[in-house]
């Protein structure tokens, strides 16, 4: 009993924590895998911060890049921000983030991989 109550009490502690243990940012791009035309969600939560002035998500392949920018208000800008690219086509896509500083100097950078496969209907 006394192990589970323990157990309860970590993942309190851990879900509270929404960047994790000294994380700038953290980037979860859904879904991983999916058949064209895809609709990526990206999001990014960002750790507050005074100096926290942008984010930029950009989605690239070999054929195709979108790019999407927001402005941050430093420690008073949402920790979470969604960012939505849709109809991608067919391709081995990079999703980078980027959280920039005052200066516009890259902060940090994040980078998943997505795949769009062809759906394989014939038209």
């Amino acid at each position: 009993m006394k192990l589970g109550l323990a157990l309860v009490g970590i993942l309190l502690v851990a879900a509270a924590s929404p960047t994790g243990a000294g994380e700038r940012m953290i980037l979860k791009v859904t879904p991983a895998v999916a058949f064209a035309p895809a609709n990526l969600v990206v999001r990014a939560v960002v750790e507050t911060d005074a100096d926290n002035r942008a984010i930029a998500v950009v989605a690239e392949s070999d054929d195709f890049y979108r790019s999407s920018e927001i402005q941050l208000d430093g420690d008073h800008a949402p920790r979470t921000n969604t960012f939505e690219f849709r109809s991608l086509p067919p391709g081995h896509y990079s999703v980078k983030a980027v959280l920039m500083g005052r200066s516009s100097e890259p902060l940090l950078t994040l980078r998943q991989q997505v795949d769009v496969m062809a759906s394989g209907a014939s038209r």
